[in-house]
């Protein structure tokens, strides 16, 4: 098949070209080589911003298009506008951050979304709206319309939870990785049963060029099976051969200290608080229904494996920037206070 990806080189992006590139794909990507330039010297890449230049695609057809980075509707627009007449099939990677209510278990592909006024929404395209902001879940679900409205019924979906594995600059399970591989006290947030869904970056570009193949249509929630943060945390330490002591740190006490959950622990979301003032807890966000994926051929390697392959990544990276995480030095201070509180 010949596949047109928009971005393809980092991340997610990567490893869907991969899996493209072993089943023997011919594959063309339009990115604006910002990241691992020269990553695939063997496939053609357009270098381009999709608002400005996607003419330079010229006036070829492709059996499918995979969008990686559509983030805001405004910049979506030029790029669909000038494909949907040249691909059947489009791969829209979405987020299941577009639902409106994690306070609710099971989500699944009919419960409520985000939304956001026009006003709002042309007051974000004027200030210059950046992609991770607090509309990031109604900007996802914008873009899907937009898409579905030019390509009505020939669109999939990808509604993604929590990608983890090599290459991943979000840092969230490389953190756990790194910081338990280090060994000594570490904090452990909430109790060791709180539950954990995320998926291999590997397994999800798997399942998306088997849908693809197949071409597929309609929305999917695609992340893991669901697992526990105790779990994830003694695997990490069993894989990483680790020392490592886990103090297990009461939300309430975390709060007290102004640990903020998701950036300074990493995967930890809130039991008994709202992620902001007025909001639930976001307790149904790691419970999400992917029946439908797997009903279609979603599979998973086991944890270990993504660990393990994470672990050797960040060796041969010998990363030492990280975007989210404690300091060793305020994890040593939130220690001591944890320890004079149960005294």
């Amino acid at each position: 098949m010949k596949i047109l990806i928009i971005g393809g080189t980092r991340f997610l992006g990567r490893y869907i070209t991969l899996e493209a590139l072993n089943r023997n794909h011919d594959i063309t990507l339009f990115n604006r080589g910002k990241e691992n330039r020269t990553l695939f010297p063997e496939v053609e890449t357009v270098i381009g911003d999709r608002t400005e230049d996607i003419a330079l695609l010229g006036d070829r057809v492709w059996d499918c298009v995979i969008d990686t980075c559509g983030f805001v509707p405004w910049n979506v627009e030029p790029s669909i506008q000038y494909l949907k007449s040249r691909t059947k099939h489009y791969v829209y990677i979405s987020s299941q951050s577009v639902y409106s209510d994690f306070s609710q278990f099971h989500i699944d592909e009919h419960s409520p979304v985000e939304t956001i006024s026009a006003e709002t929404v042309d007051e974000c395209k004027r200030t210059g709206y950046g992609p991770y902001g607090e509309y990031y879940g109604a900007m996802k679900f914008l873009c899907e319309q937009l898409i579905e409205q030019h390509m009505p019924q020939n669109v999939l979906h990808v509604r993604a939870g929590l990608i983890s594995g090599p290459h991943d600059y979000s840092d969230r399970l490389s953190y756990w990785i790194n910081r338990i591989s280090q060994g000594g006290e570490v904090v452990a947030p909430g109790h060791s049963e709180q539950p954990i869904q995320l998926i291999d970056v590997r397994d999800l570009s798997s399942w998306i060029i088997q849908m693809v193949e197949s071409r597929q249509t309609g929305v999917f929630n695609v992340t893991g099976t669901q697992t526990t943060m105790g779990h994830l945390l003694e695997e990490c330490r069993r894989i990483t051969d680790s020392n490592a002591d886990f103090q297990w740190v009461e939300e309430q006490f975390l709060y007290k200290e102004q640990v903020q959950p998701w950036t300074d622990l990493p995967l930890w979301l809130p039991e008994q608080h709202g992620l902001s003032d007025g909001e639930k807890p976001p307790v149904g966000f790691f419970h999400v229904n992917i029946n439908k994926a797997i009903h279609t051929g979603l599979s998973f390697r086991s944890l270990s494996e993504t660990i393990a392959d994470t672990l050797q990544w960040l060796q041969e990276e010998r990363k030492e920037d990280w975007k989210c995480g404690l300091t060793l030095e305020k994890e040593k201070v939130l220690l001591t206070n944890w320890k004079w509180n149960q005294d």
